[in-house]
């Protein structure tokens, strides 16, 4: 998970006036699907029934998901999943969301809670390791945190996040990132971005996922965030970096981002498409291509 962009120094959707009608029932469908160099597959299907909505930060429902794991090109290994879907404002200033349910087995799912100017984020979130012993043994992991955006100017934001990620097993991750954005041309949404992160696992190794003892990384981004006159969101961020995990010299790191999203105040839809790329994944290590893609569209009746 990665730590929130500090949005104080980048500019932020226009307000576009919406319709002031109250929450509807909707229904919505989301789909992420992943591969990498060493053909490990994952394609999760959600479909969303939400009695309750008005907007990406309000709704009610639940969401049932049906995955499909395709370890190291070997057989193919299938999970249903059901979760109660859920978020709302706490007060006049902070935000919640939920997606917590489960596959049968254990309790999955995320909850973020963060200021809506996004300078306090706490967030937890539990999913399956997505290797062959990850998915046969049912390897989990659980991951919570806090990150702080630290406002320097209208120009100049550094974020942090601190985090605890636990295994199953002995193996429990501390995790530290830092970011600093200069915005080079407010207008474009145009910002220079140094990335940095670190994490140190206390039992290196202890099954088949990637886990050295101490793995560092350091990626300077550029990065270009837009709106249009409707409020839709336009992303695109490409990096190129050095890594270093325990037991290996230093390595190149890549990075590249396309994102579209609906206006965040828009109350009758809900929609997105993303495509990351990184050379780092779970199972292969460093160097390693992984291509994750995500969409969704939520619709008010």
């Amino acid at each position: 998970m990665l730590a929130p962009l500090a949005l104080g120094a980048i500019p932020l959707a226009p307000a576009i006036a919406q319709d002031s009608d109250g929450p509807s029932p909707a229904a919505g469908v989301e789909v992420w699907a992943s591969t990498d160099a060493d053909n490990t597959d994952v394609i999760k299907l959600t479909g969303r029934a939400l009695w309750k909505f008005q907007g990406r930060d309000e709704y009610q429902g639940i969401a049932l998901e049906k995955a499909w794991f395709t370890p190291i090109g070997g057989d193919t290994r299938e999970e249903e999943r059901i979760f109660l879907d859920l978020a709302d404002s706490a007060g006049e200033n902070w935000l919640w969301r939920a997606r917590i349910g489960t596959n049968g087995d254990t309790i999955l799912g995320s909850a973020n809670l963060r200021r809506k100017d996004w300078k306090y984020e706490f967030f937890l979130e539990r999913e399956i390791i997505e290797t062959p012993r990850g998915v046969d043994e049912e390897i989990y992991y659980t991951f919570g945190g806090v990150s702080l955006d630290l406002p320097v100017d209208d120009k100049n934001t550094f974020t942090v996040m601190g985090g605890v990620q636990e295994f199953t097993g002995d193996n429990v991750r501390l995790h530290a990132r830092a970011n600093y954005i200069r915005v080079l041309d407010s207008g474009s949404g145009l910002t220079v971005q140094l990335r940095g992160r670190y994490y140190h696992s206390t039992h290196p190794r202890e099954f088949d996922y990637f886990s050295p003892r101490d793995y560092g990384e350091i990626v300077p981004v550029l990065q270009m965030r837009r709106f249009d006159g409707d409020g839709w969101m336009y992303l695109v961020a490409a990096g190129y970096g050095a890594q270093k995990a325990t037991g290996s010299d230093w390595q190149a790191s890549r990075y590249a981002n396309v994102k579209i999203e609906s206006p965040r105040n828009a109350r009758r839809i809900d929609a997105f498409a993303e495509v990351v790329y990184s050379n780092t994944s779970i199972s292969g290590g460093l160097n390693y291509d992984y291509v994750l893609g995500r969409s969704g569209l939520t619709l008010a009746f």
